[in-house]
């Protein structure tokens, strides 16, 4: 597959084949879906904890007595239908971690790039360098590269200036060519990438 390379100011200065092994495959969307579920559960802490009624601070004595009272029987505040008793069948801290075999991880960032290309929204730049950080710099060249959306940004390597620049922009994200994820490939509209971070891409993926 051939795609136009393109500069910041959005002229276009080269093309470059993207691999039809990773940008042009059939998208395995059911690979995909368990790359994602599996990110988004391994992001999860699991801290969350309730206390039981035998956790709960207070008294152990019986709240009123047996018999006499017209009410029902009750042997402490404690129990989970009184206010500030304890909690049946709470949450309790565990993991959410969930494996996948590489091989299935990368499949679903080939499915996810591919679909990506086949629907033209992945930009290949010469070049992705300021000489220093401004946000507005960065507006500048997506409206160059007529970017109507969302996007992530690959970088091959640490950027501090373009970084800075994209990191007040609510619907642009950096990341690391080698961090690549199904998640923010899936969460953005766009995906734009030097040719370096291309390189990087396609030796983790070739």
């Amino acid at each position: 597959m051939k795609v136009p390379v393109k500069n910041i100011s959005g002229e276009k200065v080269a093309d470059v084949e993207l691999r039809d092994d990773i940008f042009a495959i059939e998208p395995h969307t059911a690979v995909m879906h368990q790359a994602l579920v599996r990110q988004l559960a391994n992001a999860r802490q699991g801290t969350h904890s309730t206390k039981t009624r035998g956790e709960v601070v207070g008294t152990t004595a019986k709240w009123y007595r047996q018999k006499g009272t017209g009410r029902a029987r009750h042997g402490s505040r404690k129990a989970p239908i009184f206010v500030g008793g304890g909690v049946v069948f709470g949450p309790k801290p565990r993991k959410y971690t969930k494996k996948m075999p590489k091989k299935m991880r990368r499949l679903a960032l080939r499915s996810a790039l591919s679909a990506k290309a086949a629907a033209e929204q992945i930009i290949v730049l010469d070049d992705l360098t300021f000489d220093t950080p401004k946000t507005k710099n960065m507006v500048q060249a997506l409206d160059n590269l007529q970017v109507d959306g969302s996007a992530v940004v690959l970088l091959p390597e640490r950027n501090e200036n373009v970084e800075k620049s994209i990191s007040n922009l609510a619907d642009v994200k950096y990341l690391r060519a080698g961090y690549l994820n199904v998640k923010d490939l899936l969460g953005y509209d766009y995906v734009i990438m030097p040719k370096a971070a291309l390189d990087v891409i396609e030796g983790i993926l070739g």
